[in-house]
């Protein structure tokens, strides 16, 4: 079977003798092309120009082809054509034009390029249009150069390639983009997925079609990478009909518990159609709340996607938007390939005791080689952290376990601000990490590196061709999230065959994979996997006669990620250290299995006596730190708290040497007696002139929820205290608000807009835009998490 294939093409008359390299998998044109030219078969043959040699094969001893360049030796002088096999013909199968242009097929080596257009040409470009033949046996084909340069001139028609942007804070935007991109490759239509964050904005108005596949994050923000294209959209330079001519589509994914449901995909929706662009389909809308989650919305919206983007450029889809190539029904062949390292040749630094620098250079490599699209200055660590201490802040026998955690910088110190987060890499029970290995069949011990497979125009396909090779349980480990997140739809679902289904073997559990990737198990599956959090592990325990290779395990396991967490000190009060307020989650399925979440748990279990060091990336979060000369109203139930611990700390040392402004707190917790997070620290400010006293202008206010019969939030706080809270925003203050991300956010929202409209005597509808106008200025900020 021939690996590839080169085509070189010289041309005198009008290109002055180029000279054209291109290479195609054979796998492409394997038995689905249409026999329409001569197939010339000899066993080996050597071609030769005037300038160069251009390729052997075999051996020099078998029958030649020899032809000339047209540069310097006219058709009528080239040598004649010598086969040695009767049953090829002793002259070409057609005459070369009398320029003498030619054009050969040979299997050879790689790449492709077009010196004349200055562009890449696909050989599969070319055989896409069914107009060249492929034999299993066969070495060479000659082409006459009309037929060449016809196909030539439509493989370089603008092909029209969609383009698929999508911006994901978690995961699940990034999940949905690339169950667009395999669907409209399966109907032939050519595609490029990017994050937002890897696309040139400037670059928008010469595209001819273009999917956003955004999330929404807090509350109505949008994703971290996302930001900067947002900015680049919203620049008033910009003229109306900036993006004329470009068709657009928008899906977005949202949770319509929220007040600010799928806003990020509205507002995108209507700045892209406001600069000219047209809506090819109306925007679909993915509500995390439906049984379905967000695929319910999904799979309609493609249906017409590829409907309408047919009837707006046919040439999308060459055999219509319903056609699916045969050669895509497999499962294909997946991302990665693996190499095993033999010990002896693997680089010692990793035989040596893990250090800080080896386990740094580990966790690096490991990412760089991840699944996972890590921003590459964010595979290494800003820091390692060291646990001091782990303190209950919750009653032992409450239901809910909540922890004031103290850590200490052990490699280099990072500088921080108050409202500032820290991501942290959670480790994963080695216990679980086993069984999952050792269900695989995978050797732990084993040294491997992970390499993207090459694809054409794929920039990082040599990003880690370089890589020192890592032992596999430390990449398991690492990078992929084995015992914790439930695995994507892709993990049971590929094109229209199941990767799960593929690799079982047992017939009753083809048959139920085969239900969970149809339309009609979609559901279930949803119940089955997303609802009831079944791990990555647990799926394979459940199907045990799936034996899925390494490489797409690392392709389809979710990738382990770190676990964000707003700070809770003031570097100022704590140099050299960095706090953190977590709740340990847990939870109970509707079948009444128990759920942990990873990285609280995993941190709840540390003792401060283990000699643990924990990765760390350190970023800025949605709370900026405020000047001392700010009046500070501050809303923080539960959790939220947190970086409003760090707040009060900073405004306390910053109170000795400056006049400092009033700042108000409202706190809500269920009961007095259980969940009264720091209430020392906050009553001990409370008093003698403290940040929070009253002689200071300031008020620490706090709502028991579950201490009466009438259930009290931070909200009815708010509104017992409207003068004072009206009187500081009359004075300029700034708003601060953090915590649950469901009700909590909208509910303190009405409440202003409420005390506002009493307390000013304005309507409701000017309060409204009062508070608009106090976001815009930037002094209304929200920090909420699920």
């Amino acid at each position: 079977m021939l690996k590839s294939i080169r085509i070189l093409l010289s041309i005198a008359a009008h290109y002055d003798y180029e000279i054209w390299q291109m290479d195609f998998k054979t796998a492409f044109l394997n038995g689905h092309l249409e026999e329409t030219i001569h197939m010339v078969q000899p066993e080996g043959f050597v071609v030769e120009g005037q300038e160069q040699k251009v390729c052997k094969l075999q051996s020099s001893s078998t029958p030649a082809v020899r032809w000339w360049s047209p540069r310097t030796a006219p058709y009528s002088s080239a040598p004649a054509v010598s086969q040695s096999r009767s049953s090829i013909s002793s002259t070409p199968p057609f005459a070369p034009p009398s320029t003498a242009e030619t054009f050969v097929l040979s299997p050879d080596d790689k790449f492709l390029f077009s010196s004349v257009y200055s562009r890449q040409i696909r050989v599969w470009d070319l055989f896409s249009f069914n107009c060249i033949s492929y034999k299993a046996n066969s070495i060479g084909l000659y082409l006459p150069l009309p037929l060449v340069s016809s196909l030539i001139a439509e493989a370089m028609e603008e092909r029209p390639k969609l383009l698929i942007l999508y911006a994901t804070q978690t995961g699940n935007a990034l999940d949905a983009a690339e169950q667009v991109a395999r669907e409209a490759d399966r109907r032939g239509c050519s595609v490029k997925l990017l994050s937002v964050d890897e696309y040139d904005a400037v670059s928008l108005p010469h595209e001819s079609a273009v999917v956003f596949v955004v999330s929404t994050t807090g509350q109505g923000d949008t994703p971290d990478s996302m930001k900067g294209f947002w900015k680049i959209l919203l620049q008033r330079n910009l003229v109306q009909n900036w993006l004329e001519g470009v068709h657009y589509a928008v899906f977005g994914l949202g949770d319509s518990g929220y007040q600010k449901y799928n806003f990020v995909a509205k507002k995108l929706d209507r700045r892209l159609s406001d600069l000219g662009a047209v809506a090819i389909v109306e925007r679909g809308l993915g509500d995390d709340q439906h049984p379905s989650g967000y695929e319910a919305a999904l799979d309609p919206w493609m249906t017409s996607l590829w409907d309408m983007l047919n009837k707006i450029n046919p040439k999308f889809f060459s055999n219509g938007p319903d056609y699916i190539i045969p050669s895509k029904q497999s499962i294909g062949q997946p991302k990665f390939h693996i190499t095993y390292h033999v010990m002896a040749k693997t680089n010692s630094q990793f035989s040596c005791n893990l250090d800080l620098k080896c386990t740094e250079m580990q966790i690096a490599t490991a990412r760089s080689m991840s699944a996972a699209k890590f921003s590459r200055d964010r595979n290494r660590p800003d820091c390692f952290l060291k646990l001091v201490k782990n303190q209950p802040l919750t009653k032992e026998d409450y239901g809910r376990d909540v922890r004031h955690f103290e850590f200490e910088f052990v490699s280099s110190v990072v500088e921080y601000e108050v409202g500032d987060n820290v991501e942290v890499l959670p480790g994963q029970d080695p216990a679980l990490v086993d069984a999952f290995i050792q269900r695989c069949n995978l050797d732990p011990e084993a040294f491997i590196t992970v390499h993207l497979v090459e694809r054409e125009n794929d920039l990082d396909a040599h990003a880690n061709a370089t890589a020192v090779p890592v032992k596999l349980k430390s990449f398991v480990s690492m990078t992929m999230d084995v015992a914790s997140a439930s695995p994507r739809r892709y993990f049971f679902e590929a094109r229209t065959q199941y990767v799960m289904s593929y690799f079982a073997t047992a017939t009753h559990e083809k048959e139920r994979l085969h239900y969970f990737a149809s339309p009609e198990g979609r559901d279930d599956l949803y119940q089955y996997n997303q609802k009831e959090r079944r791990t990555v592990l647990e799926v394979l325990e459940d199907f045990p006669s799936v034996q899925m290779p390494l490489e797409w395990l690392v392709q389809l396991v979710p990738p382990l990620k770190a676990r964000a967490f707003s700070i809770s000190s003031s570097p100022a009060a704590h140099p050299n250290q960095v706090h953190l307020t977590v709740n340990v989650v847990s939870w109970t399925t509707s079948f009444k299995r128990k759920r942990s979440g990873l990285c609280s748990t995993w941190l709840s279990k540390l003792d401060p006596k283990q000699c643990i060091y924990i990765p760390a990336w350190f970023n800025k979060g949605s709370l900026p730190p405020p000047p001392p000369s700010l009046p500070l109203i501050l809303v923080g139930p539960g959790t939220g708290c947190a970086p409003f611990h760090g707040f009060v700390e900073e405004r306390a040392i910053q109170s000795r040497t400056h006049e400092t402004a009033p700042v108000i707190f409202f706190f809500g917790c269920q009961n007095e007696e259980n969940d009264y997070l720091y209430r020392d620290f906050w009553l001990s400010h409370t008093q003698n002139g403290g940040v929070l006293s009253e002689t200071k202008g300031g008020g620490f206010f706090v709502a028991f929820s579950r201490d009466q019969p009438q259930k009290v939030y931070v909200q009815h706080k708010m509104r017992e205290h409207s003068h004072m809270v009206w009187s500081l925003l009359s004075e300029g203050a700034a708003v601060y608000v953090a915590g649950s991300s469901t009700k909590m956010p909208s509910d303190v929202l009405s409440a202003f807009e409420e005390i506002i409209s009493k307390e000013s005597g304005l309507p409701k509808e000017s309060a409204v835009r009062w508070l608009r106008a106090l976001e815009r200025a930037g002094k209304y900020h929200v920090e909420a998490w699920s």
